[in-house]
């Protein structure tokens, strides 16, 4: 009958290693690898962890920008803007508010744009630069958007003319109710004003940067968000 295979003990001692102990059962020096692999481990994931978070964090969150009424119809021309105050973010008070600007649309000047729809009858302009996200003004002799931070400027339909800025100005949905002007949900524009679902300042949606940034999932239910139209 064939000899059973000897098994191997587990203590270090009987497996006659180099400077084992009496009832040890692992070396310090198997010790000491392993706890380093797991140092490693876990300073790798402090470093990686937030950096997916970031980068995959928008693709989860959900985005909802309530409809609110700025004026009536006749209070915004086509020829020039009219600032208007929002809520970005409801209750939070005063830092969940934000200025937008906002004008009728303009076929003269609007003509870059694919199409007109129901959604931009009335056109609304972010204050919010795209470069680093420090608030721009109208200037209305000049007809331009000025970011006093680093000198981003946009001219009048909110495309990018000097400085840093990657993309156009965003914009907001409008629509009109009863003789009213409504804001909706913020989208993203890339040059030449195709709609995109929201991204952030410095995040071009030229070429390949439309794939490079993540969409906010839920602004894909109004029609022409997340690409072109």
């Amino acid at each position: 009958m064939a000899d059973r295979k000897q098994i191997k003990s587990k203590y270090t001692a009987d497996r006659q290693i180099p400077g084992a102990f009496e009832g040890e059962t692992v070396t310090r020096r198997a010790f000491m690898t392993t706890t380093g692999q797991v140092a490693g481990g876990v300073a790798a994931a402090a470093f990686l962890l937030p950096a997916l978070g970031f980068a995959f964090g928008p693709v989860f969150e959900e985005y909802h920008q309530p409809w609110q009424v700025v004026g009536n119809t006749e209070d915004f021309g086509p020829d020039t803007y009219v600032p208007r105050t929002i809520n970005l973010v409801e209750g939070i008070g005063d830092s969940g508010k934000s200025t937008v600007y906002v004008r009728k649309f303009n076929p003269r000047v609007d003509q870059v744009m694919k199409k007109q729809d129901e959604y931009n009858n009335y056109i609304a302009i972010s204050t919010s630069c795209m470069h680093l996200g420090c608030p721009v003004h109208y200037v209305n002799a000049a007809q331009r958007f000025i970011c006093p931070c680093h000198g981003g400027v946009y001219d009048f339909v909110g495309k990018v003319q000097g400085g840093p800025p990657v993309r156009p100005l965003d914009r907001f949905y409008t629509r009109v109710a009863d003789g009213k002007v409504l804001i909706g949900p913020r989208f993203s524009v890339n040059s030449e004003l195709q709609r995109f679902s929201p991204r952030d300042p410095g995040e071009p949606l030229d070429g390949v940067g439309q794939y490079l940034y993540p969409s906010t999932p839920d602004l894909r239910k109004i029609p022409g968000t997340g690409g072109s139209q």
